[in-house]
């Protein structure tokens, strides 16, 4: 039986990356496949052929391009595998008929493996949000299909209309169907331009629509509720508090965008940040609302604005998302006590601030400009661009309200 080791080559110039490359060995002929994947001899367990991760919080970025790495063998492992099982299926082979195949890439890749090259190419440009959602619908497509891997040319109009049905059984909603569904479809229409699979169009008969949602907002009488709380007997409901006014005194920004805002960020009275979910650059006015909350936390170690993310040499991501939970948690307790309509979260602030606005008369092109929305398919308007002061005013016309 054919068998593939991952070994290390060493660069022969000191203090430079190694290449790893796959040693294919076949009735004791031994074949070398060469890679682009590069680590120092560090990095790299021989014994158990693994990738060796920093413990460092600070090394983050080189974690992700080392975690890509160690995915990217797992593809080619499974790929090699695979051709191998072919290969002793169809009779007498050589090991040079082994590293062909594996280097006839468009015969061989699988969609499976192709979705977990993009899943490993996000992460190694720092979209770990991205990264996550198409790795939950990598998990739930291998669900369906038992683990078992699709090439391009069976993936087809059956095929999906069968995995919709599935996921229908399992009790998704039709958001939730059409959300796993658009992945797949940029995925496929990327492998498109890539060359690798041919456009047949396998999704038109699919839903990849977005449907309503239950209502996410709260009128302005129950936002001036939140705000008329004496929470200060309870620390920990009045910073979830803080932090739900914050996001909406600031137009409905998300908390990923408030956990990174930096102090730098604050200058001149203009708050300035892009937006990570979109990437666009968003400036607002600073209110004394926004610096009343600021005034009441002392400052932390960090780069940091807000006391979300406090501490260093810690992973940042997960003290954000430590703190989402801990706060929605909070915040759901204080929209149970206020007897609201609606399971009080984060999000429903910036759901609010749109829905207030809206019955403010502020014009639909102004909201989206100041939530910073920029696709149809959140917004489903054209947005012009506007000047920032028209939508501080807006904003200022809300607080006013308070």
């Amino acid at each position: 039986m054919a068998s593939v080791k991952v070994k290390f080559r060493p660069s022969t110039v000191s203090g430079r990356e190694g290449t790893l490359y796959y040693q294919v060995i076949h009735n004791r002929v031994v074949r070398q496949i060469n890679t682009d994947y590069k680590l120092f001899a560090s990095e790299w367990n021989c014994h158990s052929e693994a990738v060796i991760l920093h413990g460092i919080p600070n090394e983050q970025e080189r974690n992700n391009y080392l975690l890509s790495i160690s995915s990217r063998i797992k593809w080619d492992k499974d790929r090699l595998d695979k051709i191998i099982q072919t290969l002793s299926q169809s009779g007498t082979f050589v090991t040079d008929d082994i590293v062909m195949r594996f280097h006839d890439n468009r015969q061989e890749q699988s969609f499976n493996a192709y979705i977990s090259q993009q899943i490993a190419r996000l992460k190694r440009l720092g979209k770990i949000r991205t990264s996550e959602t198409y790795t939950a619908a990598l998990r739930s497509f291998c669900g369906f299909m038992n683990d078992k891997e699709v090439l391009f040319d069976q993936l087809n109009a059956d095929l999906l209309t069968e995995y919709e049905a599935y996921l229908k059984g399992r009790g998704n909603t039709p958001n939730t169907i059409s959300f796993y569904m658009r992945i797949l479809k940029a995925v496929y229409n990327r492998a498109v331009e890539d060359g690798i699979a041919e456009q047949r169009h396998p999704f038109k008969a699919v839903y990849t629509g977005v449907e309503k949602t239950l209502k996410r907002a709260i009128s302005l009488r129950d936002i001036k509720r939140i705000k008329g709380l004496d929470l200060s007997l309870n620390p920990n409901l009045d910073f979830a508090c803080d932090m739900f006014l914050f996001g909406f005194y600031t137009r409905g920004m998300s908390f990923i965008d408030m956990a990174y805002l930096k102090k730098t960020d604050l200058k001149n009275g203009i708050l300035s940040y892009r937006r990570r979910k979109t990437g666009q650059q968003l400036f607002i006015k600073w209110e004394k609302c926004m610096q009343e909350i600021l005034d009441k936390y002392p400052e932390n170690g960090t780069e940091y604005l807000l006391p979300i993310i406090t501490e260093r040499g810690e992973d940042y991501r997960k003290q954000y998302t430590n703190e989402l939970h801990r706060v929605n948690h909070l915040l759901k307790k204080i929209g149970k006590q206020l007897d609201l309509p609606i399971p009080l979260t984060m999000y429903v602030g910036r759901h609010s601030w749109a829905s207030i606005a809206k019955s403010q008369n502020v014009p639909i092109s102004v909201i989206s400009e100041g939530m910073g929305h920029d696709s149809e398919n959140t917004t489903q308007i054209y947005l012009a661009s506007l000047d920032t002061a028209v939508v501080d005013r807006a904003n200022k016309k809300i607080l006013d309200l308070l």
